[in-house]
């Protein structure tokens, strides 16, 4: 699967584990602040294409998750997965042909974290509707 940007300076491919089943929102602070929806890749199976030197990292806590997006359009693409590090999430969005807006997404319970906890936990759900539907 093919991903990008929005400004296409970065791009990349990537084989998700197991399609959109993975997809997931978190409610920590720096999740709750970004809204994107991410879907779970092996650390080895994502492959920038274009724009490496176009990426930048941000950390913070722990410095073990590793958030990356473009230094031009300020897109996150991806990040190494804090509960996981041999995990990546992929923002959704950037996938070709693919939209976040899917009628239920997970909200992970990234507030009381896995690795600080005794493992992963539901924070709630979130719905989307399309507005032709809602009437």
């Amino acid at each position: 699967m093919s991903g990008a940007c929005h400004c296409g300076a970065v791009q990349f491919t990537v084989t998700l584990i197991d399609g959109l089943a993975t997809a997931r929102r978190c409610d920590c602070s720096f999740c709750a602040m970004r809204g994107a929806v991410a879907v779970s890749a092996r650390r080895n199976d994502l492959t920038v294409t274009r724009g490496e030197d176009a990426l930048t990292r941000y950390t913070f806590n722990t410095d073990t998750a590793q958030h990356f997006f473009c230094k031009h359009c300020g897109i996150y693409t991806h990040h190494r997965r804090r509960s996981n590090p041999d995990e990546l999430g992929v923002n959704l969005a950037c996938l070709k042909d693919q939209t976040p807006f899917l009628p239920v997404v997970q909200v992970r319970d990234g507030r009381n974290h896995p690795t600080d906890t005794s493992g992963a936990r539901l924070a709630g759900v979130l719905r989307f509707t399309n507005a032709g539907d809602a009437r």
